[in-house]
């Protein structure tokens, strides 16, 4: 069940956010765009949950706490709000330079880094739910469960059993 009622769920980059499909835990928009979910409890979805945690691992550092941005790069909260999903996976994987008189902003390749690439869906559902103010900053205090389906797809991308 998810808690956001139409009037408070805002449509981002990837269009409305709402849940029309789920595999085994994973949860995607009519689009076929991967989703959070959200429990009238405050419980995220597994993914929203990893997704916060290799977002803390390895882009908090530029991007800030929670999304929010920094003096060394956007706010990608709000820049999900705009955002289509196929264009975050572009820029994380591949990278981006916007370097001018006015910027010196560089987004480095993550293409070879594991602990991202194995993770992009769950990254881009943190953020996507963080654009919507779906969830509140800081660790969410409840997630469901990890199913088998993704401890298996998770070993199979890292190599890690």
């Amino acid at each position: 069940m998810i808690s956001a009622t139409a009037a408070t769920v805002r449509a981002d980059g990837s269009g409305d956010p709402a849940i029309v499909s789920s595999d085994d835990g994973k949860y995607a928009d009519k689009g076929g765009n991967p989703t959070y979910k959200m429990g009238e409890d405050g419980t995220v979805d597994w993914y929203t949950y990893s997704g916060f945690r290799r977002y803390h691992s390895d882009c908090h550092v530029c991007h800030g706490p929670n999304g929010e941005g920094s003096s060394y790069a956007p706010a990608l909260a709000a820049s999900l709000k705009t955002m289509s999903y196929v264009d975050f996976n572009n820029i994380v994987t591949n990278g981006r330079k916007n370097v001018d008189a006015a910027n010196d902003k560089v987004m480095p390749s993550f293409a070879t880094n594991a602990n991202v690439m194995c993770y992009l869906d769950d990254i881009y559902v943190y953020l996507r739910a963080r654009a919507n103010d779906a969830i509140p900053g800081g660790r969410p205090p409840k997630h469901e469960d990890k199913t088998e389906a993704i401890k298996q797809a998770e070993a199979s991308c890292t190599g890690i059993k």
